[in-house]
């Protein structure tokens, strides 16, 4: 209780009695209560404020460490195998008929022409769409965001991807100023409405340049793709995933260049001549031989040494023993604020077959976290539009009884765990899939592939299998003890011909 408190009792006790209540709150919890091994660090700005500040600097920070720390390369390299990986996201139509079976036929249809556009699908033409998906997820994660312009119709200069007008332009986050303006809803170079949605963007028409006040457009929000990484809501500009290991990572690239330059002056070899009381000095004015030269050779004997002189060897304590130790302790705090797991960031990959599994288990989730986040705001919407002008087109033809609620409908899916030990992994699902928790398809997406194509492949591969009267253990069918002719054979018709006997 201050004086303060006291002179305020007098002229309103119920204030006064408010204000030690709320006190006495506050001095509940020691963490609110600095102290001098406690600072009590707090952040009461805003999202937008933050962003604002230093959104620009982390992500210019990030591609520094991106052009020149290994670490940083390898993290993103990571993190673009498992969350886009080498074929993209995978997009499997699924429309409904309105019997409700899979209309297998249109499924078809959009797939090859999916995957017809996917070939050049940007407007520069230089990437295919796999390629361009891992692009985005880099500068999303790096930058802390990217923008996708949707581009169709008659645009100058572009020519129709395979039959469909319609392109991607990918725009780095430099390309949105970060410029205000309340009275018109202008935040950060998008303009809000009431509730807080996008309704247009302004873009700069040429590459940035710093210190340079370049001409800018509107783009409508419908035509506009913004994938950020926000930790807070109403935030308008993403920061970079790196935000919180920025100086951890600097500092430790700093740090084991010092011990490599420490390393290199160690390995250096120093030698010295210890002598013997000053008497035994010369004077350099005096001394016949000038400079002395010593031959240094296996198993060589010093036998030119003068009288008094000892011959020594710097000792130097690097490497630093202790340096891997250290590094190891930094990427397991690096790793936990960037959703990679500790082997993959270190390469380190020791370990039992269960730890091994428990890290890929945990890990895995955060992948699919950025994965889910990804597809949510780029990959169904890039198809959805795609397919309203594959349709438009002519391109893609709608069969008649299709359940337009379903036109849409579709699985996205991109890498998944890996397989640790295959064999048990494989024995897993058989279990899982003759329990009737799981289905073949599920586990064909489990190795990164489209059911539909699996199935097909395989039919032709056995249907060819059994008209050349080839065996294998590959066909189940087999293990019945015949061949797989005589297993394609239905009940009361005669043998091939190539397995009747002569």
């Amino acid at each position: 209780m201050s004086l303060l408190d006291d002179a305020i009792g007098l002229i309103s006790p119920g204030w006064k009695a408010a204000r030690l209540r709320s006190r006495a709150v506050i001095q509940a919890f020691e963490a609110v209560k600095p102290t001098r091994t406690h600072k009590a660090r707090r952040e009461n700005r805003s999202a937008n404020q933050l962003s604002q500040n230093g959104a620009v600097s982390l992500r210019e920070q990030a591609r520094w460490l991106d052009n020149n720390n290994d670490l940083v390369i390898g993290i993103l390299d990571k993190l673009e195998e498992r969350v886009i990986g080498s074929e993209g996201i995978i997009v499997d139509p699924h429309p409904v008929l309105k019997n409700g079976n899979i209309a297998k036929k249109f499924a078809s249809q959009i797939r090859s022409a999916w995957a017809e556009w996917s070939v050049s699908p940007d407007v520069t033409g230089e990437f295919t769409r796999p390629m361009l998906e891992r692009l985005l997820l880099r500068s999303w994660l790096r930058d802390g965001e990217v923008f996708t312009q949707l581009v169709s119709g008659n645009a100058p200069g572009l020519s129709p991807v395979a039959g469909i007008s319609f392109w991607l332009e990918a725009l780095e986050a430099d390309y949105v100023p970060m410029q205000n303006d309340e009275a018109n809803g202008l935040v950060q170079g998008i303009y809000k409405d009431a509730w807080g949605r996008p309704k247009k963007y302004q873009v700069y028409k040429s590459s940035p340049v710093s210190g340079r006040q370049l001409e800018t457009k509107d783009v409508a929000a419908e035509n506009m793709l913004h994938l950020k990484f926000t930790r807070r809501l109403h935030q308008a500009r993403g920061t970079s995933l790196f935000s919180g290991v920025l100086m951890r990572l600097s500092a430790l690239k700093e740090y084991e260049d010092s011990e490599l330059v420490a390393a290199r002056i160690a390995a250096a070899l120093g030698m010295y001549i210890k002598k013997g009381d000053g008497q035994s000095y010369e004077d350099a004015l005096t001394a016949k031989d000038g400079d002395r030269d010593l031959l240094i050779q296996p198993g060589m004997l010093y036998d030119d040494l003068r009288p008094g002189e000892e011959i020594g060897m710097i000792k130097s304590d690097r490497p630093n023993t202790n340096l891997e130790s250290f590094r190891n302790g930094q990427l397991r705090a690096v790793s936990a604020g960037t959703r990679i797991s500790y082997s993959s960031a270190s390469r380190n990959y020791d370990g039992t077959y269960s730890a091994q599994r428990q890290e890929l288990v945990e890990s895995t989730d955060g992948y699919f976290v950025l994965q889910d986040w990804f597809i949510g705001s780029v990959t169904r919407h890039i198809y959805r539009a795609w397919l309203n002008l594959a349709i438009l087109s002519g391109k893609i033809t709608v069969p008649r009884g299709l359940d337009m609620d379903t036109l849409y409908s579709a699985v996205y899916s991109g890498p998944v765990m890996p397989w640790i030990d295959p064999a048990k992994e494989a024995n897993a699902w058989k279990i899982l899939i003759r329990g009737g928790a799981a289905t073949e398809s599920d586990w064909v997406r489990a190795r990164g592939s489209n059911p539909d194509d699996v199935k097909r492949r395989r039919k032709a591969e056995i249907d060819e299998n059994r008209e050349l009267g080839l065996v294998y253990d590959t066909d189940p069918a087999n293990d019945k003890g015949g061949t797989s002719a005589e297993a394609a054979t239905k009940p009361g018709e005669p043998p091939p011909e190539s397995q009747r006997k002569k």
